[in-house]
């Protein structure tokens, strides 16, 4: 990343700074000795390990007797991190590594950089500290509120592979960590939460042309957004996100964290290989920014599986989405699953500087059920369009087999006109849907116009309407079925991140051997078996 320099402070504001923004985090070592335990970890999350010689291979920071270092139980490989190695409170302010082929199991939120309002007296580090993730590392929490949270300036670099993803899940997934035996659960864990210094429409050009646009994330508090879209908060691949979406302490019934949240995140960070399960709100979530997604699985998350707003310009090639059930830790079925996009033009005020959403987004096939989400009771729909959104959606398979008491496309009032107009638009894609839209939702009018549902995903001559019943998924459950005869935008001339390609939806019925193929089946089996 290059190197940036501080955002400005005026002396009169460095007076506030211990009162705005905590100050300078100066964290009050513990000591340890480097030593292992053979014993589950400790239950109050202490920093020391035990005394019988062997190697500490916990992450640490510091040095001589100031060290930090997490305890480590050799006989269950997990290392232990309490709230004096990291919390929300006691951000990391240095580079911290997390080993390869160990769980670490954090007691609070594993917070990475100082999250600071600019103008309450404090300053962001734009250049500041980096959380690395090894190959085959697992990261666990047990706290609804406890997540990864990469503050503005920071960076992570969780990059896996195939054969050794990286996985952010709950500690009840880890059977020495599970004191109940119930195994984890929706809502478990907080997620991951990146900020960055994007473009959102939820500040306004003088804020951000004086560096003051500090927009407020939901659910947990801390602030993102800037000028830069081109930013970069590092990299995620390999990647997966279990059981996350808790509802941290004091926050409304609703407002759960997301498994991952993109604030403001710029289109210098990599975002590929990702594989999103049973999260109790959306999958992903961006607000502004424009980073990239590439290789994204989103499975049984009860809300929006890719919920898109506040002016997002990024682009997506390779998302499969299913909604389905899962069981929680009382054994109950809830189940999963309200829109696989919701996209949203605007959260705040659009300006040229900050337009409305205007994705490009492509080889995606969502498949819905005809069952109400869990906490919600919203039904299971593929496609929801609101707040002017500028999208265009290729090479898309939509699949709904049964629709009693739901449907596949949805819209509002405030996305009529993009749909009559054609600034949102379907390219290459079919709705094998046993209900298109709601009843009474079929005519789209505007002030510029009407068309209907079907029309306008047709309008291209290309794109296809079909029945729920009719034959566009393979065997397999995920794969396009190579019964479908839509013929593909060559992604290409769009833009260069995207590839070409030779099918519609997310996965060829040709694939059998590519890791993309090998990623998504493991993740649409994953789900299955629950």
């Amino acid at each position: 990343m290059e190197l940036k320099s501080m955002f400005k402070v005026s002396a009169v504001a460095v007076a506030l700074v211990l009162a705005g923004c905590g100050g300078d985090i100066n964290v009050t070592p513990t000591v340890n000795d480097n030593s292992t335990v053979n014993n589950p970890p400790p239950t109050d999350g202490g920093d020391n390990g035990g005394d019988n010689g062997d190697e500490n291979p916990c992450a640490s920071y510091g040095s001589g007797s100031d060290a930090v270092q997490g305890s480590y139980d050799s006989s269950n490989k997990i290392c232990t991190y309490s709230t004096n190695f990291v919390s929300a409170a006691k951000p990391l302010t240095t580079d911290v590594t997390l080993d390869a082929d160990l769980v670490h199991y954090f007691k609070s939120t594993l917070m990475v950089g100082q999250d600071c309002n600019t103008t309450q007296g404090c300053s962001v580090e734009v250049d500041g500290p980096t959380l690395t993730v090894e190959a085959g590392a697992t990261v666990v929490f047990d706290n609804a509120a406890s997540r990864v949270q990469i503050n503005r300036g920071a960076n992570i670099e969780a990059v896996g592979t195939l054969d050794k993803p990286i996985t952010f899940t709950s500690a009840n997934a880890i059977a020495a960590l599970d004191s109940v035996g119930a195994g984890p659960s929706p809502q478990d864990w907080g997620g991951v939460i990146i900020n960055g210094f994007g473009i959102t429409d939820q500040c306004s050009d003088a804020e951000r042309t004086a560096g003051s646009c500090n927009a407020e994330s939901e659910g947990a508090v801390s602030y993102y957004g800037g000028n830069n879209n081109q930013d970069d908060s590092g990299t995620l691949k390999f990647a997966k996100i279990h059981y996350a979406g808790g509802l941290p302490a004091g926050a409304e019934v609703g407002n759960d964290l997301n498994s991952l949240f993109l604030n403001s995140v710029g289109s210098g960070t990599e975002i590929d290989y990702i594989d999103i399960y049973a999260g109790y709100d959306d999958g992903i979530e961006l607000f502004g920014g424009a980073v990239n997604l590439k290789h994204i699985v989103i499975t049984d998350t009860q809300d929006d599986s890719l919920d898109i707003d506040a002016g997002w310009q990024g682009k997506v090639q390779f998302l499969l989405v299913k909604h389905g059930s899962v069981k929680n830790a009382a054994g109950e079925t809830l189940n999963m699953g309200n829109g696989g996009f919701e996209a949203d033009g605007r959260k705040g005020s659009s300006t040229a500087q900050a337009p409305a959403s205007a994705p490009h987004i492509a080889n995606v096939t969502v498949i819905t059920t005809d069952e109400m989400s869990a906490r919600d009771d919203d039904p299971s729909i593929a496609m929801k369009l609101d707040d002017f959104i500028n999208a265009t959606f290729y090479n898309m398979v939509l699949k709904k087999e049964a629709a009693t008491q739901t449907w596949c496309i949805n819209y509002s009032g405030d996305a009529d006109d993009e749909i009559v107009s054609g600034r949102t638009s379907i390219k290459s894609s079919i709705a094998a849907c046993a209900k298109l839209a709601d009843d009474g939702k079929e005519t789209v009018t505007a002030e510029s116009g009407t068309t209907t549902v079907t029309e306008w995903f047709t309008k291209d001559g290309v794109s296809q309407v079909v029945n729920g019943s009719d034959t566009v998924l393979a065997n397999n459950g995920f794969s396009t079925s190579s019964e479908v005869t839509v013929t593909p935008t060559d992604m290409t001339t769009v833009d260069s991140f995207f590839e070409a390609t030779d099918f519609i939806g997310a996965v060829s019925a040709a694939d059998t051997s590519s890791d993309w193929y090998k990623w998504a089946k493991a993740a649409f089996d994953n789900a299955n078996d629950e």
